[in-house]
């Protein structure tokens, strides 16, 4: 235990001018403009949801049960990301793998979640060309849901590569885990803010709507 967490600790021993390791720095940065971007999706739904002339609108179409279901899914899946690279940081390699596989099935699960529902939009008559509510709407969750994707390719490409090179996972090279969870997180995190100001705060349907 004592040698794993020197060994840890080591990997981020990195003399660098803010006293951070570089890549996590560069991490940093991206999610802080990763921020900037969702929010500005964010703002623009919020602006155009009530402007539809024509519809369906959001109470026509939304499955709060549904979107729940994901909402627990992505956060099962930042718990799971948490016990992969405490797994790793203690040198348990196999855990390491098992609880980052996990992580990924939670995601392929919510976006199989995310095409299910925005196949019964299409059958409903929603879709990006539809009105204001359907561009603004498919353009916010598809971005995430393809940040979720690309999230799910990271942690099995980790675990696949980790096959052939056991050091990829060990704890002198945890900040590989960990990166790849700030990012997850991140994913989890933005999803909570969709979950809540796009489904639950759900504007007052239209008079005669």
């Amino acid at each position: 235990m004592q040698q794993a967490g020197a060994l840890g600790h080591s990997a981020e021993a990195e003399h660098t001018s803010t006293g951070l390791n570089h890549r996590k720095l560069l991490m940093w940065a991206f999610l802080a403009s990763d921020c900037l971007f969702f929010g500005s999706l964010i703002a623009t739904y919020l602006v155009n949801r009530g402007r539809s002339l024509v519809g369906p609108y959001p109470h026509e179409v939304f499955s709060i049960p549904l979107t729940s279901y994901s909402a627990f899914l992505l956060l099962m899946s930042s718990l799971t990301m948490v016990l992969a690279l405490a797994a790793v940081q203690r040198g348990n390699a196999k855990w390491g793998r098992v609880w980052l596989l996990a992580t990924a099935l939670l995601g392929i699960h919510f976006l199989a979640n995310q095409g299910y529902e925005f196949n019964q939009f299409a059958h409903e008559g929603l879709t990006p060309r539809t009105n204001l509510f359907g561009a603004s709407f498919f353009t916010l969750t598809g971005f995430h849901g393809a940040h979720v994707t690309l999230g799910v390719f990271w942690l099995t490409s980790i675990v696949v590569i980790s096959l052939f090179r056991p050091h990829t996972i060990s704890p002198k090279n945890s900040l590989n885990v960990e990166i790849a969870g700030l990012y997850w997180h991140f994913v989890d995190i933005v999803w909570i803010a969709i979950f809540t100001l796009v489904y639950l705060l759900q504007p007052a349907p239209p008079v005669g709507g």
